[in-house]
């Protein structure tokens, strides 16, 4: 029996009742329609909707149907359940007989829906900055075996200056924190609970939404029935942090594709990870590399769809919502699954110090280094710019790099050049002036560590506190 069909005289035409049918992807919901409908459940026995017995009787049925569910992916084959919420009161019913309608008593399926996807969003996002934090501790484990390993820092993807190896993994930790912030952000605004608010104009009996969202670790109930059960933007923000967290695994997985071809040389391929071609038999291919890279578009592309989806949408529900689910669960499986996989390769990427090294001490990447010396024995800035860039120059002629110009030749061009100038062309000592917060000189980075790890327990801490 339908949940609406006491209206209607006429059967829904057969393809189109398959075609409008949800069941087969918000199934899924399964275990937040429960959670949902016993808290929904008490509420109707503390408003005398349900006897003590009756409500005893509805738990018990919907703790069976979630075991039922969990021993058996076929208990979910139900050609004729419309939805997720149809499925729960049609089992109820098979398992505890009429009474099982009663559960339904002063909702709407248009809350049950706004209820189940906030709880799957902050399931997922508590999944997510799990992750993230595991991420994060294995790039600080990867950046603290680097020891003091240098590489080139690229501007306009062309040399720029030597850095630490670990300063340039801690770089993609603070785009990782980012977005565990930001999914934290989210959770914030999503977890208030739309229970109680009915169809649209809130309920028709005296529950207590207070207790329900409760119930349900929701922080509060919704302030408006309207908004409550048309509102999709934590689905849509969710969605968007999902894309910028892609976003940044494309960055980072285009630039190891570039730093493992033979033209850098810097990190080898881990075998686990990559696969060979059918046709040239030396190769080794980045393909979690490569498909990160291109499932990042995924992400980015529902993140778009999802606000086309609602952009001219009356309020308040209309069935054009029930497009947003999956995108949401699409994008959602995307960074469930990627996530691990980045770590997974993290943990097995070989580096290449010797490699990064010669290439962080060659190609004047000591230029700046060289006209800061200038500046430090009065030099105005611009002209100890002028300065380097023609002692580069004659270099580049010569086919030299600048310590091995004499001092004479560099006397030639500024009388401030004395001795000591090749100490100071030296990466440690390159390394050394980048002396400031946030900078690579390796006492800055030792900081930049052991604050990378206190942030990643609190991470981890908070994600528990949630658990």
């Amino acid at each position: 029996m339908k949940m609406w069909s006491g209206r209607f005289r006429q059967p829904l035409d057969p393809e189109f009742e398959r075609w409008q049918r949800s069941f087969d992807f918000d199934r899924r919901l399964l275990r937040y329609e429960l959670a949902a409908s016993g808290a929904h459940a008490k509420a109707l026995k503390n408003a005398g909707v349900l006897t003590a017995d009756e409500l005893i009787s509805i738990l018990q049925g919907l703790e069976q149907i979630g075991e039922k569910a969990a021993a058996s992916a076929a208990y979910l084959d139900d050609p004729d359940a419309e939805d997720v919420h149809h499925f729960v009161e049609k089992q109820l019913v098979a398992i505890i007989g009429e009474v099982g309608y009663k559960l339904h008593s002063g909702r709407s399926r248009n809350e049950q829906i706004a209820t189940d996807l906030r709880l799957y969003v902050r399931a997922v996002i508590d999944e997510l900055r799990q992750g993230i934090s595991e991420l994060c501790d294995v790039f600080v484990n990867r950046a603290e075996q680097a020891g003091d390993a240098a590489v080139p820092a690229y501007t306009h993807l062309q040399r720029a200056e030597p850095v630490l190896v670990v300063h340039w993994l801690l770089a993609y930790i603070e785009m990782f924190f980012r977005d565990a912030d930001r999914l934290a952000d989210c959770r914030k605004r999503l977890n208030v609970c739309p229970l109680g608010s009915g169809a649209v104009a809130g309920a028709t009996l005296p529950l207590d939404r207070a207790l329900m969202a409760e119930n349900l670790g929701f922080d509060g109930a919704t302030a408006n029935s309207i908004d409550a059960t048309s509102d999709r933007d934590f689905v849509i923000e969710f969605v968007n942090c999902l894309s910028l967290l892609a976003l940044h695994f494309s960055r980072w997985a285009e630039e190891m594709i570039l730093f493992s071809s033979q033209e850098y040389g810097f990190i080898g391929l881990p075998e686990a990870y990559s696969t060979g071609s059918s046709a040239m038999p030396q190769k080794k291919n980045p393909d979690l590399l490569e498909l990160v890279r291109g499932k990042t578009g995924r992400a980015l592309g529902h993140a778009t769809a999802l606000m086309v989806f609602v952009k001219g949408l009356p309020l308040a529900y209309n069935k054009d919502l029930q497009e947003t689910q999956e995108a949401l669960f699409d994008a959602a499986d995307t960074l469930l699954r990627m996530l691990p996989l980045v770590t997974g390769w993290m943990k097995a990427v070989e580096f290449h110090y010797e490699q990064m090294q010669q290439a962080a001490e060659s190609g004047f990447m000591n230029a700046w280094a060289a006209a800061t010396y200038l500046v430090s024995r009065g030099v105005p800035s611009r002209m100890a710019h002028e300065r380097v860039g023609k002692a580069v120059q004659l270099c580049l002629e010569r086919n030299c790099e600048l310590r091995e110009l004499s001092l004479s030749e560099l006397r030639a061009l500024s009388p401030a050049f004395e001795a000591d100038f090749y100490e100071s062309l030296k990466l440690s000592s390159v390394l050394a002036i980048h002396d400031v917060p946030g900078g690579t000189a390796p006492g800055r980075v030792r900081q930049a560590i052991s604050t990378a790890k206190k942030r990643i327990q609190s991470l981890r801490e908070e994600v528990h506190a949630h658990a």
